[in-house]
């Protein structure tokens, strides 16, 4: 993986599976990611979750728990050298999911929940929020405000999209320009963005070929240090969000072209904070 320290990515990619299914999956996603790293020189940053809380149904897979997701986590971690990144969804799972990763993850369900970001706060662990669908961009100072209490000032935030209509989310590209307004680095998330949320019966459904035009349009506001993305070798087989994860063999394009975006337009955001933040919690 390319130095930390150096700080000068000219962005990060956070990309994994959206639940951790086994350890040969994880293995084999955070193996491709650490490739494409090494040739483009992004800040690689692996995620997966060890429980999806907020499935549809109450009958779709959520992953293998804290306990045994954790154990997963810090085994990529240890022997990728990647930095590692998770969901919580209660106050108790901070402590110990910081113990194992390098960024805390609130998601966008519950990125109000007051205990939850002051819990993920305390870590002192670099802390992504991600946008509720429900909210507009500046309504996320009351979020970052939460974890600020603690005295935590590594701070992500996540645009994922906003609903309208009958589940389909919108992505206002004004929505990124707004949140690096609050002071912080701005995540695009590429495949949550064109999902649509229990829009296949029991599970999500998403449309998958709008991940690239709109991730380029989202780099080109030149508000975004760091592109999210889910990814699976065989998204149709996935357990959780299949329908808008990007194809593993389709991963290295994606990142090429997200790079070749900055380059073009001479985008002055290198993921920089991303790089401080994870150094200093080493």
């Amino acid at each position: 993986m390319p130095e930390r320290s150096t700080h000068d990515y000219p962005l990060a990619i956070i990309a994994g599976p959206c639940v951790i299914e086994s350890e040969a999956n994880c293995f084999q996603i955070a193996e491709e990611l650490y490739r494409i790293a090494k040739q483009t020189g992004v800040l690689p940053i692996f995620k997966a979750s060890f429980d999806k809380a907020n499935r549809t149904s109450v009958e779709s897979y959520r992953g293998p728990g804290l306990e045994e997701g954790l154990k997963i986590l810090g085994k990529v971690r240890k022997e990728t050298g990647l930095p590692v990144l998770t969901d919580i969804h209660l106050p108790a799972q901070a402590a110990p999911a910081a113990e194992v990763v390098d960024i805390l993850q609130i998601p966008a369900f519950l990125c109000r929940q007051t205990d939850l970001l002051v819990a993920a706060g305390k870590t002192k662990r670099p802390i992504n929020i991600k946008k509720g669908q429900f909210l507009i961009a500046d309504d996320m100072r009351h979020c970052v405000k939460k974890v600020e209490s603690t005295g935590n000032k590594s701070i992500m935030l996540t645009e994922r999209g906003s609903s309208f209509g009958r589940r389909d989310l919108v992505v206002d590209m004004r929505s990124l320009v707004e949140l690096a307004r609050i002071g912080y680095p701005v995540v695009y998330d590429a495949t949550h963005s064109i999902q649509q949320i229990g829009g296949s019966g029991g599970k999500s459904g998403g449309h998958p070929e709008f991940i690239f035009p709109l991730a380029r349009a989202a780099v080109a506001t030149g508000a975004v240090s760091a592109v999210f993305l889910e990814t699976h070798p065989d998204p149709a087989a996935a357990l959780s969000d299949g329908a808008n994860m990007l194809p593993l063999d389709l991963f290295p394009d994606f990142v090429n072209e997200m790079v070749r975006v900055v380059d073009a337009l001479g985008i002055d955001r290198p993921a920089s904070s991303f790089g401080k933040d994870l150094a200093q919690h080493e």
